[in-house]
């Protein structure tokens, strides 16, 4: 059955299966989605994580990404992508499976994901964890107002409704805290709302925290692991980026998302070389 592509996010993650070969697909990277000249890491992980979902999901019982990893192995272009996928195990609550993304025949990015049900006991939640207090979506800086030289360099960015956390955009005039820390709120700009797989997009959204300690520039991903909690509410995403340690070119940048009810949806952690 064919749905209606809603929003640029879904045109961005669409896949079209290879007839006569069952979990090879192909898709498109729009130059909406490049950021320095690549393509969102984001974006890519969300594209493989759908290819996962249509492998696994036939039935509707394990569509959603629990958690899912990817390598990058070479920078991602606007063009055709070629995505393949294999079935490593199905099991009676999680499907596990691998993801190639290649373009020209050399591959972008290898996924290892377990997929299943974020419907399956979302009543039963302990944690300690607290979501960021952040002022009101109309009192943050937006991204309509970035320099039109930082949209030139992140086109991506036009997608968004970024609300940035005035504590924590120091770096735009030239004052960076030092902390690591980036945070806001966010919405696709042509108001789709969230879902699993728009958290995968959302876990690389926010600048590179690196600019907070002072070092602008994108950063390019080596890897990158989310871990879904719990299928988001519509509404706004709270989301907090964060670093610790900065060492021998690389760094690690932590994420978690929140949604319009106060839970946390997603978690996750990238190693990425410091900006060039």
């Amino acid at each position: 059955m064919t749905t209606a592509i809603r929003s640029e996010f879904d045109r961005g993650i669409a896949l079209t299966p290879r007839p006569g070969e069952p979990g090879h697909y192909d898709g498109e990277f729009d130059r909406g989605w490049q950021i320095g000249g690549g393509i969102n890491g984001g974006l890519q992980l969300a594209v493989a994580g759908h290819a996962l979902s249509l492998l696994h999901g036939e039935d509707g019982s394990h569509a959603d990404p629990i958690s899912i990893s990817g390598y990058y192995l070479s920078a991602a272009t606007p063009g055709p992508v070629d995505v393949r996928t294999e079935l490593v195990r199905r099991g009676r609550s999680l499907s596990t499976g691998t993801a190639s993304l290649s373009q020209n025949g050399q591959e972008r990015l290898r996924v290892l994901a377990s997929h299943g049900d974020l419907s399956a006991g979302e009543d039963e939640v302990r944690t300690s964890a607290t979501p960021p207090q952040l002022p009101p979506p109309e009192q943050c800086v937006s991204v309509a107002d970035a320099p039109k030289e930082m949209i030139a360099q992140a086109a991506l960015l036009e997608r968004f409704d970024l609300r940035l956390d005035p504590a924590t955009v120091g770096w735009a005039v030239g004052q960076p805290s030092g902390n690591g820390r980036i945070q806001g709120w966010f919405k696709l700009a042509d108001g789709r709302e969230p879902d699993p797989l728009m958290l995968l997009l959302v876990a690389d959204a926010l600048p590179p925290v690196t600019f907070d300690l002072g070092m602008p520039g994108w950063a390019p991903t080596i890897e990158l692991t989310v871990h879904l909690r719990a299928r988001p509410v519509p509404g706004w995403l709270r989301v907090v980026h964060a670093t610790r340690n900065l060492a021998g070119g690389y760094f690690e940048e932590d994420a978690e998302v929140w949604d319009e009810s106060g839970r946390l949806v997603a978690q996750s952690r990238q190693l990425a070389r410091v900006p060039r």
